[in-house]
């Protein structure tokens, strides 16, 4: 017999997987519709934000590792929406930048968070800023907090 603590619905660990894949779910078609996958989407956000990054910027900000972000970004390059170069002052750096097509699409993804805030939040459109909010906070402390139990736990090893 399964102890309580083991049961799968009682694990938050199965409900953040879930939610993950329902999610992505919901992302799929809008991001098909501009030919990306969602972490070019996210290397997309970052830069559209921030106009150019280096390599190490766009993987310490998007969490991603050079193993994931430098194929990423050869497919950004080969679809035209960004460039990549080396610095001149420091060969071993690698500077992204937006190029006109990626620029452009910017303007095509507008819809998209209005959308997953539509499938997450209620239809109430005049509560949806403040729950966004609500949730968006939530979710950042939820990490800030796993991050730091799990910092600890390996300094006190």
């Amino acid at each position: 017999m399964a102890h309580d603590q083991l049961l799968l619905s009682n694990q938050l660990c199965f409900r953040f997987y879930a939610l993950e894949r329902e999610l992505m779910a919901a992302y799929r078609p809008l991001l098909d519709h501009l030919g990306l996958t969602y972490a070019q989407y996210i290397t997309l956000l970052y830069l559209w934000e921030h106009e150019t990054g280096t390599v190490g910027e766009l993987c310490a900000a998007l969490s991603l590792d050079t193993g994931t972000m430098s194929p990423l970004l050869k497919r950004l390059e080969a679809s035209h929406l960004i460039t990549r170069n080396r610095l001149p002052s420091d060969e071993r750096t690698v500077q992204i930048s937006l190029t006109k097509e990626g620029r452009a699409l910017e303007q095509k993804a507008l819809s998209i968070p209005d959308h997953i805030a539509s499938c997450l939040l209620s239809t109430d459109v005049s509560e949806q800023g403040r729950k966004y909010e609500q949730l968006r906070i939530m979710l950042d402390d939820t990490l800030q907090q796993l991050k730091r139990t799990r910092r600890e736990r390996e300094e006190g090893r």
